[in-house]
């Protein structure tokens, strides 16, 4: 079973949180998609994050969870010809957060952004500590 796990559905996703998954959080945050997929040598995370900047984007681990944040601010521009009568693009912050395992080497962690996609490789640990061990007792 894989060890990587989605630390939102703990608190806001619904049961079924894949296929009604919500587009945007309480705290008015998006809740950007994402593609995991596990190999023997570790995971690759991909979050589509449309319109956001490289710069713009911020990737942390922190006690095994691992936060993706991303803003995209509002184009102020003023209309010269007609208005604008409806908007769909989101304008704000993107926010996702995964549980990382303990097989995970959180020092090769790698990112890269290409097109509007985030790229995150996570390398498992090669030498993992046993998951099992006998404790005595004095």
């Amino acid at each position: 079973m894989s060890n990587l796990t989605r630390f939102n559905s703990l608190f806001n996703d619904s049961f079924f949180n894949d296929f009604f998954r919500p587009a945007v959080r309480g705290g008015g945050e998006k809740v950007p998609a994402i593609d995991v997929h596990e190999s023997d040598g570790g995971y690759k995370v991909k979050v589509d994050l449309p319109g956001v900047k490289k710069e713009d984007i911020k990737v942390s681990l922190d006690n095994g969870i691992l936060s993706i944040r991303a803003e995209t601010k509002s184009e102020e521009k003023e209309e010269k010809e007609g208005k604008l009568i409806r908007q769909e693009r989101h304008f704000g912050q993107f926010l996702r957060q995964l549980s990382v395992g303990s097989d995970v080497d959180p020092a090769a962690i790698k990112a890269q952004f290409d097109n509007g996609v985030l790229t995150l490789e996570l390398p498992k640990q090669q030498n993992l500590p046993a998951d099992k061990r006998h404790i005595s007792i004095e």
